[in-house]
């Protein structure tokens, strides 16, 4: 039996604003040296978890241990253990990328001959070293990202919180930032928790999945957990025929669930995808019914959204809080 330790343990952790509830009664663990992610729209509790658990905002109920310390009756212990990259861009631009990293290793108590040490290694890690000496008003929105994530390390932190850490990046600076947050972890065994409302990252790169939404937690598992409990595979079959008649026949078949028709596309859930198929082909060719295409998946992270939330994550990102953050997020990026 293996024994995980626990790097962060929620309990009951609320947080109320008058008679709003940003966070209700939330528990769970993470472990050393995983990625652990916090999956959800905006607005669903995600960064003000984080804001309790690095010691920026206190609980109104309940509390955190992050690293062995407790975050209401050990704040600064708990603060000399983490690091931070939050949403917004909290580098100074009139300053140059060496210059923030030194300033931030100052306000840590870091001795200077060690504090240069330290920046070098970390702009060399998420290769901004032929960039250390320019301003960061003159630095991409990729590259700024990257100097947060620097920033963010240079106390050698235990366990790091990234706050939406690739907000408003185009794919491929998306997956290099990644590439760097696994570079982190493998160098330094680094525990991660971040959040994000992009599906396909919480999907690829967290070992485990808590979805939150109206802060509360609905679900946590790792993703293939989290995909069996939606109902193992999706079915996709295109028929040439009586698109009613097979529905009826398909509905028919024991295990199968979620049938749903589009013009001549019909697709439904099945615990076994392979095994159910050809059990189904045969049943429509019995009535002359033919299937021009079949596809098999497994759930995608949006199926599993929908699941448990009753709605579609991505139905939740064009809210205009959300389009002025990007907006926000770029303009700065552009200066």
């Amino acid at each position: 039996m293996i024994i995980m330790e626990t790097a962060i343990k929620a309990i009951n952790l609320t947080k109320r604003y008058g008679n709003f509830t940003a966070v209700d009664h939330i528990n769970f663990e993470v472990y050393y040296g995983e990625i652990f992610a916090f999956l959800g729209p905006n607005g669903a509790g995600k960064t003000t978890t984080i804001k309790m658990l690095t010691t920026v905002t206190r609980p109104t109920e309940g509390t955190a241990i992050v690293g062995g310390y407790d975050v209401i009756k050990q704040p600064a212990k708990v603060r000399e253990i983490i690091g931070v990259t939050p949403q917004e861009y909290t580098a100074d631009e009139d300053l140059t990328g060496w210059e923030n990293l030194m300033l931030v290793a100052a306000l840590y108590g870091i001795p200077k001959r060690e504090a240069k040490e330290r920046a070098a290694e970390l702009l060399d890690l998420v290769e901004l070293s032929y960039a250390a000496d320019r301003k960061v008003e003159t630095y991409s929105g990729g590259m700024r990202r990257r100097l947060e994530i620097a920033m963010g390390l240079i106390n050698r932190p235990a366990i790091l919180f990234l706050d939406e850490p690739t907000l408003g990046l185009d794919a491929q600076t998306r997956a290099a930032i990644w590439d760097y947050v696994y570079r982190l972890r493998r160098q330094y065994g680094m525990t991660i928790f971040m959040t994000t409302h992009y599906l396909e990252e919480a999907d690829k790169y967290a070992e485990r999945i808590a979805i939150i939404d109206h802060g509360r937690i609905l679900a946590i598992g790792t993703p293939k957990e989290l995909k069996e409990k939606v109902g193992g595979d999706v079915i996709t079959i295109e028929v040439n025929g009586d698109v009613n008649l097979a529905r009826k026949v398909i509905e028919g078949i024991e295990g199968v669930t979620g049938v749903s028709v589009d013009g001549n596309t019909i697709t439904f859930k099945v615990r076994n995808g392979n095994t159910a198929a050809p059990i189904i082909l045969e049943a429509l060719n019995k009535l002359s019914i033919r299937a021009t295409s079949i596809t098999i998946k497994e759930p995608t992270m949006d199926e599993v959204f929908l699941e448990f939330t009753g709605r579609r994550l991505r139905d939740e990102e064009g809210s205009s809080e959300e389009f002025m953050r990007f907006r926000r997020t770029i303009a700065r990026a552009r200066r």
